[in-house]
């Protein structure tokens, strides 16, 4: 289980091991630069560091279970025994199972452990579960979602994710939510979620966000000719001050020393003034 710092949101630092996610595929695919990342990204003021084997992008498809654990058990390995804090992004029982083993605290399922046996794995351990909402499947989630309310329904959605898990037996201050920005979502259902924070944080879940280079701060930027991935840090940085002062507990961030600066500036500011 992750204790959350005291005072500030926790800084989780993306680390994907995979050769096609979006903004890095392929720069930490080796187990050396993966490793030398995460130390440097917990030197640079990471809480923990996120590890994933699987991109999850817009349009991707999943990779076979033994070629994402081939990918992830090592790094978690190595750089658990350092002491490193250890996520693992996966939706994959038998890798989460392995993470654990490897000395993982925290397993982030995109699919909220929908996954058949992916809440047994998790309740039969003490980690810390991240249950995100995701409209649709990655490689069609992005073809034009729809919702009613769309801060409502993926409310309700991670509050019954979050019952089922109790009901199997992971404790509450076990749980955290991602309202999920950017999967199954338009720029205005971003935006809105954002917006809307509050009404996550009142369920006493602690939120985790993530906006980090995500494909709708290029669209804001500039609808035409939308900037890079590597290009979209200010716009990143400006979601991510928001999410800060509309409750988030945890950010979730490619770019750590610039992400961490913002976190300590705010939470500063709060002390300040309080």
């Amino acid at each position: 289980m992750f204790e959350l710092p005291a005072g500030r949101p926790a800084l989780m630092a993306i680390l994907n091991v995979t050769p096609d996610s979006f903004s890095d595929g392929g720069a930490y695919a080796g187990n050396t630069e993966a490793i030398d990342a995460a130390l440097r990204m917990i030197d640079e003021g990471a809480d923990l560091i996120d590890v994933g084997g699987e991109s999850t992008r817009p349009g991707s498809h999943p990779v076979p279970e033994d070629v994402e654990r081939a990918r992830v058990i090592p790094v978690v390995e190595r750089i658990a025994s350092r002491g490193v804090a250890v996520s693992v992004d996966t939706s994959k029982p038998t890798v989460a199972r392995d993470a654990l083993q490897a000395g993982a605290q925290v397993i982030n399922d995109v699919k909220a452990l929908r996954e058949p046996g992916m809440i047994d794995v998790c309740a039969d351990s003490t980690c810390t579960v991240c249950l995100m909402h995701m409209q649709g499947e990655p490689a069609t989630m992005q073809h034009s979602p729809s919702y009613q309310d769309v801060v409502a329904e993926v409310r309700e959605f991670l509050l019954a994710r979050a019952s089922e898990a109790q009901a199997h037996g992971i404790a509450r201050d076990r749980i955290w939510v991602d309202p999920g920005i950017g999967f199954g979502k338009t720029s205005s259902h971003n935006l809105a979620l954002i917006r809307n924070l509050a009404q996550f944080v009142e369920t006493g879940y602690p939120i985790l966000l993530g906006v980090s280079r995500k494909g709708f701060i290029g669209r804001l930027l500039d609808a035409e000719n939308p900037p890079a991935a590597k290009d979209r840090l200010l716009g990143s940085i400006a979601l991510q001050a928001a999410a800060q002062l509309f409750g988030a507990s945890v950010i979730r961030a490619h770019d750590v020393r610039e992400a961490r600066q913002v976190i300590d500036v705010l939470s500063a500011m709060s002390r300040e003034g309080s």
